[in-house]
Formats: C-alpha cells, sequence, structure tokens
C-alpha cells in the first residue's frame, strides 16, 4: 500500500488528474466526453512531465556535476573488456536526455582514445536508459515495466559496444577524429554552489529545449487516447499483428524526440490495446535512432560503421520489444 501511494500519487501525480477533472467540470466541461477527455489529459500529463522533468533535470544534472567529460574518460580508461563496456552503458544513465546532446560526448571521447565499442556502449545507452526515463516510466508503467527496460537497455548498449569492437571498425571514425587527439586537462573542482547553479542552469536550458516535444507528445497522445477507435490500435500494434513490433520500430526511427515527449504516446497507445514490448521498442526507437541524430552520427563515422550500429541498435530493439511482450503478464 505504501509503495502504491508513492507510484501513484507521489510518482504518477494521481491526485492532480482529479483536480483538474473538478476544475474542469466546475467549469461546465464533460470530462466524460471526447474534447473534455482530450483536454484532461493534455492539462494533466504536461503539468505532471514538466514538474517531473524540472526535477529530475535538476537532480540528475547537480549528479552529472561529479561526471565532467574528463572524469568520465578517466574512470573508464581504468577498465577493460567488457567491463569497460558495463560501465560505459552505466556512465551514459548520467548524461544527456537525448542522441543528439549525447554525440558530442562520444565525438570527444574517441577522439581521446577510448576504446570504439566502449564509446559506442555510452551513445546507446545515454539516451535510452538515463535517470529521468527510469522515473517517468515508473510513475505511468510501475516500477517492474521500469525496471526491466532500463536492464534490458543497458543490455542492448553493452551488447552492441562489444559487437562493435570485436568487429574492428576504427578505420570507419572519419579522420578528423582519430587525429584529433585528446587533451587531459582536470575539470576545476566546483563548490557545492557552482554545483547548484549549473543544475539550475541545466534545467532552463533543457527545459527550453524538450519542452516543445512534450506539447506535441502530449497533443498526439491525447488524439489516440480519446479519438482513435481501441480497435484500429489492437489492430496494428496488438498481440493479432506478430510484425508490430518491427513496425513500431521502424515508425520510431525517423522520428525525433526525447524520451519526455515519447511516453505521452506510448502511454496513450498501451492504454488503447497496444502491446508493452512494442510500445517500448517505439520508445527505444525514437529515443536512439532519429534520424537527426544519425545524420549528426554521420559526420563522425563513415556508412559502413553508421550501418552496423543502426543494424545493431534496431535488432537489439526488435528483439526486447518481443521480449517483453512475451513475458508482459509478469511485469504488468
Amino acid at each position: 500500500m505504501v509503495w502504491d501511494f508513492i507510484q501513484n500519487q507521489i510518482l504518477g501525480l494521481k491526485w492532480l488528474n482529479t483536480l483538474i477533472g473538478s476544475g474542469l467540470a466546475a467549469a461546465g466541461v464533460d470530462v466524460s466526453g471526447r474534447w473534455g477527455g482530450s483536454l484532461q489529459f493534455f492539462l494533466y500529463d504536461v503539468l505532471k512531465i514538466t514538474f517531473l522533468l524540472c526535477v529530475l533535470i535538476f537532480l540528475i544534472s547537480y549528479i552529472q556535476s561529479y561526471f565532467p567529460p574528463e572524469r568520465s574518460k578517466k574512470i573508464m580508461g581504468r577498465f577493460h573488456g567488457i567491463g569497460a563496456n558495463c560501465m560505459a552503458a552505466l556512465l551514459g544513465t548520467v548524461t544527456p536526455f537525448c542522441s543528439c546532446s549525447s554525440i558530442p560526448l562520444f565525438i570527444g571521447f574517441t577522439s581521446a582514445g577510448l576504446p570504439l565499442g566502449v564509446t559506442f556502449s555510452f551513445l546507446i545507452s545515454s539516451p535510452m536508459v538515463d535517470l529521468g526515463s527510469l522515473v517517468l516510466l515508473m510513475s505511468i508503467f510501475g516500477a517492474k515495466v521500469a525496471l526491466a527496460y532500463v536492464a534490458l537497455g543497458l543490455v542492448v548498449a553493452v551488447v552492441g559496444g562489444t559487437l562493435i569492437e570485436r568487429a574492428h571498425m576504427e578505420e570507419y571514425v572519419e579522420d578528423f577524429i582519430r587525429s584529433a587527439g585528446g587533451v587531459d586537462i582536470d575539470s576545476p573542482t566546483l563548490t557545492q554552489r557552482e554545483r547548484l547553479t549549473f543544475a539550475k542552469e541545466q534545467v532552463v536550458s533543457i527545459f527550453k529545449k524538450v519542452f516543445p516535444y512534450i506539447l506535441i507528445g502530449v497533443g498526439i497522445g491525447a488524439v489516440i487516447h480519446n479519438w482513435i477507435p481501441e480497435s484500429w490500435v489492437e489492430a496494428v500494434l496488438g498481440s493479432h499483428n506478430p510484425f508490430g513490433v518491427v513496425l513500431a520500430t521502424l515508425i520510431g526511427v525517423p522520428m525525433y524526440a526525447d524520451i519526455f515527449g515519447t511516453i505521452p504516446v506510448a502511454e496513450a497507445l498501451l492504454y488503447k490495446g497496444a502491446q508493452l514490448g512494442t510500445v517500448l521498442s517505439f520508445m527505444m526507437a525514437v529515443t536512439t535512432l532519429s534520424l537527426p541524430s544519425m545524420v549528426m552520427l554521420r559526420k563522425a563515422v563513415k556508412p559502413k560503421l553508421l550501418r552496423m550500429f543502426i543494424l545493431i541498435c534496431t535488432v537489439g530493439i526488435i528483439l526486447v520489444g518481443y521480449l517483453f511482450n512475451a513475458f508482459q503478464y509478469l511485469v504488468i
């Protein structure tokens, strides 16, 4: 009962949904109708995600202040083999929220001489399984789903980086990165005041970037939630379509959003009858393989390595989706 209270009222802010519904009803809005229900869904999800987003960015940015690129490079440099891939994937959980923000760090780590597979483990993990996604997933889907999502996302990151490492693809990194070399400059030690200032600045900066995607994602979610017939979603993404996971992954690739803009869409799809694994594959594809981030990554790596990265991530995401679908009854 205590955990249910934490999940529903503290993380999920269900009281806010009730308050918004009561306010709309008092204003004469029929929240049981399509328009009223859409408005309640939109207001609730925008306010909930905005609040959680600001709190999470502040906390994660404060933690991130202890892991500047130079220190992260030194930490990863102490490990070798699969241990280095695991450490890179874990460090990815306390870094930027989208793949376009992670790619500059990936380039810095690669030019500093870290093994290519290690840097790719970081690149996969960073947008897919950050700490923010863990808390948001817990607030909507529950702790079991959130922990399973993060665990399997880390597995994809570690396995993907390991495969790229063993393929010896170093020659397919662009020459200007390989010849850049790293500059070992120790970061100045920040005071607590400076760390708090850094965290506040990150809240403002990241919020400005992601808020439009929150509005778009919640808007799409509201339409799916109240206007798209359940039978349509079930037919395309439900258990009767064995290719639903593949379709959801391919649909997610050309899109660009972060985890905060993607979750409302996933929530609405799941509510309408889509399978859990299919929905999570869509989320992973959007956050990891978006077209803009692939265009940016192409500036750093040659086509053969880029194709291998996309293939490994796509296959991994699809396998995770089918695995979640097969064992959905254990986590929901």
